[in-house]
């Protein structure tokens, strides 16, 4: 126990924790033990060191009483229990004996009783909450009917019959904010012969507005002159109070919750953190591990070439500043899906000594307003500490959009973001040495004012990879894989036959071909494996469970067959890869596999022959069974497409002459930029060139029927047919072999093994 000092004619303090009281109130004490003393209990709100009792006695009595600590404890608990009462406060002598460290004591202890018991402090929250609502609802109940007068309900019709008829009404008084009216009857009225128990009733009115009118009618259906009419008083004293205590209620509200919890303390970070942006963040630290390096991006070269120039600047600035070049600012990385964008931008991460900073750019936009703009200032915050720095957006047409010149359809939170963008960007502060990243898909529907030099310096186009690339490609993903043979054996042949394909989906097929040797319980991918996995990639999975009858499996060999044997028979069409009537899970029933060239340019006849060999299906159809069916409706949409680009955009057209619209100009969403005369001869013209591509198709299949049919019995039999087997039955085609490619030996020894297992299928 601490060190009591004494004074004459003054108080005497203990430490409050000693007594331990539950109580928090201002209290007296009068105890006797021996002596008679008084306690009295300082409450900490007048000084935050008063958690003291002052004694009002000698220092022998407090000796005493220090003795006899035990049972002074109980029984000034017990008193307490039965005899606390309020005192008011009175001059006493302060001074503190307790350190800083009991302080912190009393605080920790304090609050982990206050957290002892979360049912308890939850039960009397709610207990709080429901007094005061409880006290705010009767409060106002009383000030909107103020008077002390008992009152009763009555209806409208036993106010009229009853009360109105008789000249017991006083006065009416409308309260119109609750649709109530009062009703104050003459002293000594009597209703139905009886004397009232009430001087006053209410009644209800749905319309209260019409309240005045509706009496005025029925003081007039009675008789009672307009002069002598019931005085109408409207009270809008309680509108007011009713907002003033709607007011006062939620504050109290509020404040009820809010000081019991820690909503308040919290609510601040919470703010922050919504406001703060959630970017991955690659220090050149962290970059001795593993990480996607530029060698491993195949392809690519030319975007590679200028990707590198930025990472090379950052690592040689002054090779650069010596001849007075600066670093471009932006580049943006445009092409479609799966070519290899974000891969780059992750070996820039890599390879850059400098810090990384990359956000998507969906995660920017939120529910609440502003915080898109919000995250891009905190974005390039981080961005200008750790300067020299790279920050890379992906995906950034979810905030970069063109911002709307109509009020209609503008996103004034998207437009917000993407202003705080541009600023950011090339604003009046120049933020020096931070290069921003970019990657989109939709480059068309990004916004003027960022496309510019000075934001995004450079355009990166990341286009579909060419027939090297795809080589490059596959040669770097069949290495993580267990094959057969080298690598270098299988790219070759396989980048001929994906021609479209991007790197994702050339990945994929490696892949797939690494499942499906592991599904047949083989050691190592084959060859075999490689073909199903890029049959599976174009069409799906063989369909085990097909229901194909021997009709329609007949009807789908004649249109495959015509397919094959028009694009056989052209010159310019592409040069057959295999044909076959398997059914597969992407609902196709059959396809014919074309050795597609990589050539950006082809003329009116190719485009025209093309039509031709999409049409030989349905022709071949017309021809053998005399009736079509919905197998052709895939390759009628490719000729419609082919047949429309060439009228709106390529200038193939000699009525329409030399005029090109592109794709957004003609689609139904915007106006089109040419009369309604000219929209009906594009679809004239459109019309013609699928029939005379038709006719042709159809000549052809009448003219070599025999060969058709030879075709469509073979795939009958075997189900599918490569370019040999098609050779071998109707001889090498007119026009040679095009840009046929020799089969690979792994292929051969494939087709050879199948060839003995294959059983013929029943027609």
């Amino acid at each position: 126990m601490q060190n009591l000092t004494k004074c004459s004619n003054r108080h005497y303090f203990i430490p409050y924790k000693i007594i331990n009281l539950s109580s928090k109130h201002d209290i007296v004490f009068k105890y006797g033990i021996d002596t008679i003393f008084n306690l009295r209990y300082i409450n900490a709100n007048g000084n935050i060191k008063l958690k003291r009792l002052p004694i009002l006695e000698r220092h022998h009595v407090l000796n005493k009483a220090h003795t006899k600590y035990g049972m002074i404890q109980s029984a000034l608990q017990d008193y307490f229990n039965n005899q606390c009462k309020l005192l008011k406060f009175g001059s006493y002598r302060n001074f503190s004996t307790s350190s800083s460290h009991n302080k912190e004591e009393d605080n920790n202890k304090s609050s982990k009783n206050n957290d002892s018991d979360p049912v308890k402090y939850i039960i009397l929250s709610f207990l709080k909450i429901g007094a005061v609502v409880a006290f705010l609802y009767f409060i106002g109940k009383h000030i909107l009917f103020t008077s002390t007068e008992s009152t009763a309900n009555i209806s409208w019709r036993e106010f009229v019959q009853e009360m109105l008829a008789k000249g017991e009404v006083e006065e009416i008084v409308v309260f119109p904010s609750t649709n109530m009216v009062k009703i104050h009857l003459y002293p000594g009225a009597i209703i139905k012969g009886q004397k009232l128990l009430f001087h006053s009733y209410t009644m209800h009115i749905p319309n209260i507005d019409q309240i005045e009118e509706k009496l005025r009618k029925e003081e007039k259906k009675l008789g009672i002159k307009q002069e002598n009419g019931i005085s109408v008083i409207y009270n809008r004293n309680s509108e007011r109070m009713i907002y003033i205590l709607r007011l006062l209620s939620l504050i109290l509200l509020l404040y009820t919750i809010f000081s019991k919890t820690s909503v308040i303390t919290n609510f601040k970070p919470f703010i922050s953190k919504l406001k703060s942006a959630n970017f991955t963040l690659v220090e050149p630290s962290m970059k001795h591990g593993k990480g996607v390096r530029f060698e491993d991006v195949a392809g690519l070269k030319e975007a590679k070439i200028e990707v590198m120039e930025f990472v090379d600047y950052l690592k040689q600035p002054e090779r650069y500043q010596i001849l007075g070049a600066k670093v471009p600012k932006g580049a943006l990385l445009l092409g479609p899906p799966g070519c290899g964008k974000t891969l780059l931008a992750k070996a820039v991460a890599t390879e850059a000594n400098v810090p990384f900073l990359s956000m998507n750019g969906s995660e920017f936009i939120e529910v609440l307003g502003g915080l898109g703009a919000a995250r891009v200032r905190d974005l390039f915050k981080e961005g200008k500490k750790r300067a020299p720095s790279i920050i890379y957006i992906d995906e950034i047409d979810a905030i970069g959009r063109k911002r709307s010149e109509s009020s209609i359809n503008t996103n004034d939170e998207s437009e917000r973001t993407l202003n705080q963008l541009l600023v950011e960007m090339d604003g009046m502060i120049s933020k020096e040495n931070i290069i921003v990243l970019a990657s989109t898909n939709r480059a068309e529907v990004l916004d003027k004012a960022l496309l510019r030099p000075g934001r995004f310096d450079r355009h990166i186009l990341i286009d579909l990879p060419t027939l090297a690339e795809r080589k490059q490609i596959f040669e770097y993903h069949l290495k993580k894989i267990a094959l057969q043979e080298d690598a270098s054996k299988y790219s070759h042949y396989l980048s001929y036959l994906t021609p479209g394909f991007t790197g994702a989906d050339i990945a994929n097929v490696c892949n797939e071909a690494a499942l499906y040797a592991a599904r047949q319980k083989k050691k190592i991918v084959e060859g075999s494996d490689l073909m199903y996995a890029i049959d599976r990639t174009i069409g799906g999975t063989k369909k085990i469970t097909s229901t194909v009858t021997p009709s329609m499996k007949r009807v789908i060999a004649y249109h495959e067959a015509g397919h094959a044997l028009v694009g056989w028979l052209l010159k310019y069409t592409d040069a057959l890869l295999k044909v076959t009537i398997v059914p597969r899970t992407n609902l196709s029933l059959g396809f014919a596999q074309y050795t597609e060239s990589d050539h950006k340019l082809q003329s009116k006849e190719e485009l025209h022959e093309k039509m031709c060999m999409m049409l030989g299906g349905r022709a071949a159809e017309n021809l053998i069974f005399n009736q079509i069916t919905t197998g052709a409706q895939n390759d009628l949409e490719k000729v419609t497409k082919l047949a429309y680009l060439q009228i709106q955009q390529y200038g193939m057209c000699p009525t329409l002459g030399l005029l090109s619209f592109d794709e957004e100009s003609t689609s139904q969403r915007t106006k089109k930029p040419y009369s309604k005369q000219l929209g009906n001869l594009m679809d004239a013209e459109a019309r013609r060139l699928i029939a005379e591509a038709y006719e042709k198709a159809q000549q052809i299949i009448v003219d070599n029927r025999d060969k058709l049919e030879k075709i469509a019995e073979a795939l009958l039999e075997k189900e599918t047919l490569s370019y040999d087997d098609v050779e071998k039955l109707i001889g090498p085609p007119p026009h040679g072999k095009k840009n046929l490619i020799e089969l690979a030996e792994f292929v051969i020894s494939n087709q050879t093994d199948e060839s003995h297992t294959v059983n013929p299928t029943a027609t």
